[in-house]
């Protein structure tokens, strides 16, 4: 199972639950009564049209936003009477990657680190083992500045991973990777599963998501669209579903 660092470990749920779970911005209403339950060790892939919802229910679930109507539960809480030791059970990669490109890659890995509570010899230790996670360790103490797009890709996944999160909301993981590296992603990803992480990870890339996923949610105007299940792949089912939604 994940291990949480000193600190956290007060904080633990091995399902996530929400429940009519709506969000608006203004007039604009970018979920709609979304219903889902994700348990430990599984991976659910997040899939629908540009704007669909994806990146706010994670959001949403990683309690950086906060929901308009309904509610989410951490095991048997909600994020308020968890509190903040909440977020630190949390790993987020977004489309903002939250690195600073004057600081290197090991000194990134220490400053957010730090900012999870970790004790230093855990965070020496997981700073290590997270630069050779990445294929960095050779680029450890050059500044993130000279990195490419997927370079700094897989080092945010890695920051996002530090402190050992229980849920793990990924935003489109495989943006600016190489085939070496989605083939590096997927098995970590697999990894987190196997260590009984909660995992939720939105993707266009669905002949890849099909690889890994043990289950997809697919979203269109902010509400739930059921992907049918047959023989056919991902995509052929994912488009059917979008289409007879429209």
């Amino acid at each position: 199972m994940t291990r949480p660092h000193q600190g956290a470990s007060d904080c633990d749920f091995d399902v996530v639950a929400a429940v009519e779970v709506s969000r608006h911005y203004g007039r604009r209403r970018a979920l709609a009564g979304v219903t889902g339950q994700w348990t430990a060790g599984t991976i659910t892939g997040l899939f629908g049209p540009n704007g669909a919802g994806k990146s706010t229910l994670l959001g949403v679930l990683s309690t950086l936003l906060r929901p308009s109507g309904g509610t989410v539960r951490y095991g048997d809480r909600d994020a308020r009477a968890w509190g903040d030791i909440l977020r630190s059970r949390i790993g987020v990669l977004g489309h903002d990657l939250f690195l600073y490109p004057e600081l290197t890659a090991r000194e990134n890995l220490i400053f957010f680190g730090r900012l999870y509570g970790m004790a230093p010899a855990d965070l020496e230790r997981s700073v290590e083992t997270a630069l050779k996670r990445a294929g960095l360790a050779a680029r450890a103490d050059d500044r993130v500045g000279s990195f490419s797009r997927g370079m700094r890709q897989r080092l945010a996944a890695e920051r996002a991973l530090l402190h050992g999160p229980r849920l793990v909301l990924f935003d489109e993981p495989f943006t600016g990777l190489d085939d070496a590296s989605v083939e590096r992603m997927i098995a970590r990803l697999r990894e987190l599963r196997e260590q009984g992480a909660i995992v939720l990870a939105a993707t266009h890339d669905l002949e890849i998501a099909e690889q890994f996923v043990d289950g997809g949610l697919c979203l269109q105007g902010g509400r739930i669209v059921t992907i049918p299940p047959g023989p056919e792949p991902l995509r052929a089912r994912y488009r059917r579903a979008v289409e007879e939604a429209a």
